[in-house]
């Protein structure tokens, strides 16, 4: 366990032993660059692979120096426009180099990154982009294409955009990286609680809420980052990747940073994530660590025998979003072969909780335990602690270390997030004997039926257990008489048709395996579903069209 661990060994994983146990080292210096690669400059290895880019017309590959050659070039251009500490650099440029590269560049000029997802639809942008002030945005000419007519009206605080592979009258970001580097140029690194990264993610409610994070982020999450990915943080032939969006926190704060901060190069591609594209992607560049969302997970496990027609390399699989059916890590490990360590936060406040199969054991449909350096509790609704076995609210402290730095112009959301002296994340979770953490949902999904208080998770967890479901949603729909019912969303697997026989193997299932009341009154069979912008199942757009649907 940690505590065998002794002083340097703890260190190397950023964690400190105190009088009252240990707790996760971030220095007021702490910066995103300095801690990725200009560490790997400074330590002499700046001739290590660093990228690895997969494109239709070859494969490019970028070594630390060329990395870091580029971002001085655009960090020196984007200092003669006029901006420098303190400013906002909107990226709109998806996982290619240009983004990782820009990161470094927008570090060395003491500015702020606003990621920008690719998913993005023009009101999403606008909203972003408006709402942040950003002066200048990066992007591709795929995406800018078409919005090069109205962006002057749209984007109304706009002032400098730079777009690879220009077409138009924009200055070319690709030529700009590819120019000199100034000899001169002397950064201005910013510290741990300057604002390094501003990211626009959904809530419950309104527009998408842009979240400030500093550099201590990377400092903060450095020790979960050693325990999810095993402790193998740093082999010598680790090659990482992910199919995150990199404007995430799963693919830039929980992959790109990470295999920079160990020195080791990171494969990415821009191609649209399908089962057999990614085994042969991952084969032919031999990744050996990566984190998949479950969803990409659940895709992966619908190819029979893996192993048997990819040469595989993978031997650390990392996840979190969403819970990871014990049925799905159980096949990951035996299919794969790899481990599979689930954890579990939120982009406001991160790391909370996981698993490290090389330090303690994994119970599969579990979250993990707590990770040091975190006081996570579960709560009532009144903010006082549960039992052990007793359903709560996951809260942490208020000055967790990897908190956020707070919402940009959004006071009264902040204030949301706090309940005494706890901050809130609206899931809700039972703590076993062990300390283990058992996800049941999110508290705005809660099911209230015939006096029952249901969350969809374990349902859809156990539906997904079924050989028939590839994947499931579970919300609540009105009901005059039992207030709401249980109605299940299920996409079938390869090889099964709905039918009504199959529409009560699904009911038996669930009741089964949790409970009567816990069972689906009525099942829904779907092609597919629509996601948000992260990655995850829109069960907020089911649940509000059946409450239309009630309502009509």
């Amino acid at each position: 366990m940690l505590n065998d661990l002794n002083t340097e060994e703890l260190a190397k994983i950023g964690l400190v032993r105190g009088e009252t146990g240990l707790s996760i080292s971030v220095p007021d210096d702490a910066n995103i660059y300095a801690m990725t690669v200009g560490a790997q400059l400074a330590a002499g290895n700046g001739e290590r692979l660093a990228m690895i880019f997969e494109q239709a017309d070859g494969v490019t590959r970028w070594t630390f120096n060329q990395i870091d050659q580029a971002a001085t070039a655009l960090a020196a251009h984007l200092r003669g426009l006029g901006l420098g500490r303190g400013s906002l650099v909107a990226l709109h440029t998806g996982n290619r180099p240009e983004t990782a590269i820009a990161h470094m560049a927008i570090c060395k000029l003491g500015g702020t990154a606003v990621t920008l997802s690719q998913l993005y639809g023009p009101d999403a942008l606008s909203h972003a982009l408006n709402h942040s002030e950003a002066k200048c945005l990066l992007t591709i000419e795929k995406a800018w294409a078409p919005l090069r007519g109205t962006a002057a009206a749209d984007f109304t605080h706009i002032e400098h955009v730079l777009v690879a592979g220009s077409a138009g009258p924009e200055a070319d970001l690709t030529d700009i990286l590819t120019g000199p580097a100034p000899a001169d140029f002397v950064p201005d690194l910013t510290g741990a609680n300057d604002p390094a990264l501003l990211m626009y993610t959904s809530g419950s409610t309104g527009m998408p809420k842009g979240i400030l994070h500093g550099h201590r982020v990377l400092a903060s999450y450095r020790p979960s980052i050693n325990l999810f990915f095993n402790l193998a943080l740093e082999d010598e032939d680790a090659v990482y990747f992910s199919p995150s969006d990199w404007a995430w926190v799963g693919g830039l704060l929980d992959m790109l940073f990470p295999a920079w901060m160990a020195g080791r190069p990171v494969a990415t591609a821009e191609s649209r994530f399908k089962a057999d594209w990614a085994y042969d992607f991952m084969a032919r560049h031999k990744v050996t660590h990566t984190f998949l969302p479950p969803t990409a997970i659940k895709r992966l496990a619908d190819t029979e025998n893996p192993r048997g027609k990819h040469d595989l390399s993978l031997r650390v699989i990392c996840t979190g979003g969403e819970a990871l059916a014990a049925e799905t890590l159980t096949w990951v490990e035996r299919e794969l072969g790899a481990v599979c360590n689930e954890f579990y936060g939120m982009t406001e406040v991160n790391h909370l909780i996981g698993n490290c199969q090389a330090m303690y054991p994994r119970r599969p449909g579990s979250m993990g335990v707590a990770y040091p350096g975190h006081d996570v509790r579960l709560v009532d609704d009144n903010g006082v602690e549960v039992a052990r076995g007793e359903e709560g609210e996951i809260v942490t402290r208020a000055d967790a270390p990897t908190r956020y730095l707070g919402y940009l112009k959004n006071a009264e959301k902040e204030s949301e997030l706090r309940l005494g002296e706890w901050m809130r994340t609206y899931d809700l979770a039972v703590r076993d004997a062990d300390g283990y953490f058992w996800y049941k949902g999110r508290s705005d999904d809660l099911i209230k039926s015939s006096g029952f208080r249901i969350g969809p998770a374990e349902i859809e967890e156990c539906l997904i257990g079924h050989p028939a479901i590839a994947e499931a949603a579970v919300v609540g729909k009105p009901d005059k008489d039992r207030g709401s019912i249980i109605k299940a969303f299920v996409q079938l697997a390869r090889g099964f048709e709905p039918s009504d026989e199959l529409t009560e193997q699904l009911r038996d299932h669930v009741r089964s395996r949790l409970a009567p009341y816990k069972a689906p009154r009525e099942i829904a069979y779907v092609e597919g579903f629509d996601m948000t912008s992260s990655g995850k199942i829109n069960r907020k757009k089911l649940r509000l069209a059946e409450i239309d649907a009630q309502e009509h």
